[in-house]
């Protein structure tokens, strides 16, 4: 069952789904969800042991991703005083999903009692200084993805407006927690384009001029999502490559997965120290 199936209400499907998440994982709710983007996937053991694992295709409205690098499954662990569910993989717009589609997981989530949603995702550098491996804390975004998580059908009533103020939507008393952990942790705007080719060059000098530091393919509609259900959220970009006209090479998905293997780490050591310090 999709999303856009025979539920056509998109918090529905995700309270169902919330509430058979619940029942599987069992135990008090998880006050901390993580989605672990593009080359990410390797930092879920650095964080310990699951209490239980499963396809999260299996769950209803959820799809499994398409793409190389991204596993769709869920994990349950705990982690020092907070139960963490970990959402390995995710999918995304150019797979063909729509933006309910692509929130879906991060809305069951929150439903299932998360109130801090981690998002991390594989982007390219737009600033010829950085460097492959290098995190930057997402400050802001640039939705240039045509669409909204909120749009279509007006949320239920005991939902918020989906008129929501996006002001304060990457929290900075989180990007300090994580800064706690590593202060040479630098911020920047992340700008969400639909994909899945990458960006040319033209493209890349228009993102740099309007504001952008970092570009992707994710993370911007899920942010949406969680904060309008009341969850707080931070954002963290892995530089995995330079972006078009700014890299001295061909851009390639491969290199994504290699930079973020690479960085596995350092990548766990930050998250398991921002929860730690949550």
């Amino acid at each position: 069952m999709t999303v856009d199936s025979a539920i056509s209400d998109p918090y529905e499907i995700a309270a169902e789904a919330a509430a058979e998440l619940t029942r599987w994982a069992g135990g008090p709710p998880h006050d901390v969800a993580i989605v672990l983007g593009s080359g990410w996937q390797a930092v879920a053991d650095g964080l310990g042991t699951g209490e239980a694992e499963r396809s999260a295709a299996g769950l209803p409205g959820f799809a499994a991703p398409t793409v190389a690098g991204h596993y769709g499954t869920i994990r349950s662990l705990r982690f020092d005083d907070h139960r963490v569910l970990l959402l390995i993989g995710r999918t995304h717009l150019y797979e063909g999903r729509s933006p309910a589609e692509v929130v879906h997981p991060v809305r069951t989530a929150v439903m299932a009692g998360a109130r801090v949603v981690i998002l991390t995702n594989a982007a390219g550098g737009l600033d010829p200084a950085m460097r492959p491996g290098q995190v930057v804390l997402i400050r802001d975004h640039l939705n240039l993805m045509g669409a909204s998580p909120l749009g279509g059908q007006v949320p239920p009533a005991g939902y918020r407006s989906r008129f929501v103020d996006l002001t304060d939507l990457y929290q900075a008393k989180l990007r300090a927690l994580a800064r706690q952990v590593d202060p040479a942790l630098g911020e920047g705007v992340y700008a969400a384009l639909g994909g899945p080719h990458y960006e040319t060059p033209a493209e890349v000098a228009m993102l740099r001029s309007i504001g952008a530091d970092l570009v992707g393919m994710s993370t911007a509609l899920e942010a949406i999502a969680a904060h309008h259900l009341g969850a707080s959220v931070l954002g963290i970009s892995l530089v995995t490559n330079l972006a078009a006209g700014v890299s001295p090479t061909p851009l390639d998905h491969e290199e994504v997965l290699a930079a973020g293997a690479a960085a596995a780490p350092y990548l766990a050591e930050l998250l398991a120290g921002v929860l730690s310090a949550l």
